[in-house]
């Protein structure tokens, strides 16, 4: 399961994170979001250790959305040591998604 991300946890969990970090920016209303849902947690579960994989609710959190110019959901960042080095917009498959990651893991 992907951890939830918001205001209160964003800097430690991903700014400050010793492994990559992939934040999916959603929004429960967003209907691509929502077909994106099972497969990030099916992700997290399988690169726990390699890459933290995470979700941020835009409409919960837009002080973190505003920062990163969020303007589409669904919306993917992969942070590497604080920075994000890669962004993902829209609806993406399994395997384009796990070519991302693999990148990036450790």
């Amino acid at each position: 399961m992907a951890k939830m991300i918001d205001e209160s946890n964003y800097e430690e969990e991903v700014l400050k994170s010793e492994i990559p970090v992939l934040v999916d920016f959603y929004a429960d209303w967003c209907g691509p979001c929502k077909m994106m849902a099972h497969l990030i947690d099916k992700l997290a579960a399988e690169y726990e250790g390699k890459v933290k994989i995470g979700k941020c609710n835009v409409d919960d959190n837009m002080s973190i959305a505003e920062k990163l110019n969020i303007s589409s959901i669904p919306n993917m960042k992969i942070f590497v040591r604080g920075a994000v080095e890669e962004s993902i917009v829209g609806v993406t498959s399994e395997s384009a998604l796990r070519d991302k990651l693999d990148e990036f893991c450790l």
